[in-house]
């Protein structure tokens, strides 16, 4: 478990602090969730990150906090009427048809349609990664099975080598012991021992 920090805000914090909150109330959320968020990142408690923005940071952004409730009304609105129109779109009345400019107005009114587009768009980007990543797991697994077969074969080598160099250290034991065996001492003119092979 990361411990908790207790020491002083910096203004980095307080800016990320005040980052958060403003995004989640503009996106609807609640400041309890952008507290959470913002205790992860900086290894905090959410209680510690709400006094903060209660006490200090939430005074300095006071416009910011107003702009970003408008601009959650306004989104709430556009949606609440860009559903009617869909409703109303998708039942109209019976014997009743459309007409061009409605479609058109209708079409104009949904900011959507651009979102849409460029979703599509990245889509179409990801799609391709995705892909490019596939082909690359696909050359690095080939990649892997040959160099396995490459240290399987070295480790068989290895094995073949050690076998060999034991054979011949006993062969070399045992030849030295041959020798020392077939050696004969005999004692020279003065009285020294003399080594005679045979």
């Amino acid at each position: 478990m990361t411990a908790v920090r207790q020491d002083a805000w910096s203004q980095d914090e307080d800016l990320l602090l005040a980052e958060v909150v403003l995004r989640h109330i503009r996106e609807g959320g609640t400041q309890l969730a952008a507290f959470e968020e913002v205790g992860r990142h900086l290894s905090r408690t959410a209680a510690a990150c709400g006094f903060r923005w209660n006490s200090y940071v939430r005074k300095q952004y006071k416009s910011g906090i107003d702009l970003a409730k408008k601009h959650r009304k306004e989104s709430r609105s556009r949606t609440e009427s860009f559903k009617e129109e869909k409703q109303a779109a998708a039942e109209p009345e019976k014997g009743k048809q459309l007409t061009i400019k409605e479609v058109v107005r209708f079409l104009e009114g949904y900011e959507g349609a651009e979102d849409a587009a460029a979703l599509r768009k990245a889509n179409e980007g990801l799609s391709e990664q995705v892909q490019s990543l596939e082909l690359r797991v696909v050359s690095l697994e080939k990649e892997r099975d040959l160099l396995q077969n490459q240290l399987q074969l070295v480790e068989e080598d290895y094995q073949s080598l050690i076998e060999i160099m034991d054979r011949a250290r006993k062969m070399a034991i045992s030849q030295e012991g041959e020798r020392n065996r077939k050696v004969k001492f005999q004692m020279d003119r003065n009285g020294n021992l003399e080594r005679v092979e045979k």
